[in-house]
């Protein structure tokens, strides 16, 4: 991880200060330069300026005790009752074939993990792979979206034809990161029989040489407009809106204020580039020499804010206007209203948590909050219908988990009549006799009916 990205949270008990680094930072741009990746194939593209978005982050999800367990949600919600294979009349599947590929292929954890790369990261990658005689596909695989690095999109075809996977805090050897082609996103079983010579290159109209490769990748991504390869998780606006930092602040807040009896003055943001650039105008390349820098510039600030000779002074710091307009400040100084301060603040991170809520598609009180003080939860009958709704929702992110499925089935020329499904559990009342019932496309159009 770079240390321009390196989210700082300090808290100096001599001037009650917290020192952090903008969470709305690591959105801004999607970096299209390549890197190089393996010899003869185009270059990667970063995920993120850094190339470390994903790790930045899972750290900021997993240090807010709200977005971790609603993210769990959104993650059970989406597996609902787990993969199902069945003939069109419900009846279950005879044919050998198809019940040993599903014996000896881990659809529990398959589904799961798949899932959970569509909430985290909004896109998910499965490898196919074929026999050897090129006649069935015999094995499918997830493959975790956060190791994962999409070739630059070839300029001929507008189309990403591999993605690389690697551990890339380590800064890879070319030997280390592994290459995968990519089936067409748009119609992956055709462009897996083009591949494989089975059918003509419709570019051409002529069956091309059988390539050599058996293990093909299928992405399934959640449509983001403007982003053409990393697509932006849409809770991720939790983080541009600025909430995520004043949800994660208050909890230090009240620990500083608890553990010393101290009352937090100062909140003090520094610029994803600014060390960056102190560094660059200083000269300063060892990573020792920048941690030491970086820790004299805290000081500075911490100094510059303690004391009563420091009253009246003027701080000076720069800032630009981007192309859209938009403030870019190095540093910024936030004082804390004073009066704030010990049960106030409960209002505050109420409120933090339901825009967290609000920004994962969770209506609080599924979760297990009720908002807000004095006020009463909702009825059995209101939260029923809440999961009803958001089980309703989940429809998107598993027909895109069924279509590898989809296309084994036709490689692997299984009976028209199997289908698969995610069903979901849906809470039933009292009267039906069940606590719940599983729901599936073709039953729940007839219980409509």
């Amino acid at each position: 991880m770079s240390l321009n990205n390196y989210s700082t949270i300090e808290i100096n008990s001599k001037i009650g200060a917290i020192l952090e680094t903008d969470s709305a930072k690591i959105f801004d741009t999607e970096e299209v330069k390549p890197q190089e990746a393996k010899k003869g194939m185009r270059g990667y593209i970063p995920w993120g300026e850094s190339n470390d978005l994903p790790t930045l982050l899972l750290e900021k999800i997993r240090k807010s005790d709200v977005m971790s367990p609603n993210m769990l949600f959104n993650i059970l919600t989406g597996f609902g009752s787990g993969f199902k294979v069945s003939m069109t009349d419900g009846s279950d599947v005879s044919d050998k074939e198809v019940k040993e590929f599903f014996r000896r292929n881990n659809m529990t954890k398959y589904l799961l993990e798949h899932v959970t790369d569509m909430k985290h990261f909004a896109f998910a990658i499965s490898l196919l792979f074929v026999s050897k005689d090129a006649k069935k596909i015999v094995k499918i695989k997830h493959k975790e979206a956060f190791h994962c690095r999409f070739e630059e999109n070839n300029s001929k075809t507008g189309k990403i034809d591999h993605v690389f996977f690697a551990n890339w805090d380590d800064t890879p050897d070319e030997k280390d990161i592994q290459a995968y082609p990519v089936l067409d996103q748009d119609d992956p079983y055709f462009d897996l029989l083009v591949k494989l010579g089975k059918e003509p290159d419709p570019a051409t109209g002529k069956n091309v040489k059988p390539t050599d490769e058996r293990i093909f990748a299928v992405v399934t991504r959640l449509p983001v407009p403007g982003h053409k390869y990393y697509p932006f998780p849409y809770y991720a606006s939790h983080f541009n809106s600025g909430w995520y930092d004043i949800a994660t602040m208050i909890p230090l807040a009240k620990k500083a204020k608890m553990a010393n009896g101290m009352s937090i003055k100062y909140h003090v943001e520094f610029h994803k580039d600014y060390f960056e650039n102190l560094f660059s105008d200083e000269s300063i390349s060892d990573p020792k020499k920048k941690l030491e820098r970086k820790n004299l510039e805290f000081n500075n600030v911490k100094e510059f804010l303690s004391g009563i000779e420091n009253r009246g002074k003027v701080w000076f710091s720069g800032y630009y206007i981007d192309p859209n307009g938009k403030e870019n400040r190095m540093i910024r100084i936030n004082v804390i209203d004073p009066k704030a301060e010990g049960g106030d603040w409960i209002q505050d991170s109420e409120e933090a948590s339901n825009m967290q809520c609000y920004a994962m598609g969770i209506h609080p009180s599924l979760i297990g909050a009720v908002p807000g003080k004095s006020k009463s939860s909702l009825s059995g009958t209101d939260k029923r219908e809440l999961f009803t709704m958001k089980q309703s929702l989940e429809t998107p992110f598993r027909n895109l988990a069924l279509i590898p499925f989809e296309i084994i089935k036709g490689f692997n020329n299984w009976d028209e009549n199997i289908v698969f499904d995610i069903p979901h559990l849906m809470l039933t009342t009292l009267d039906q006799g069940t606590d719940a019932k599983e729901v599936t496309t073709s039953n729940t159009l007839s219980d409509d009916s």
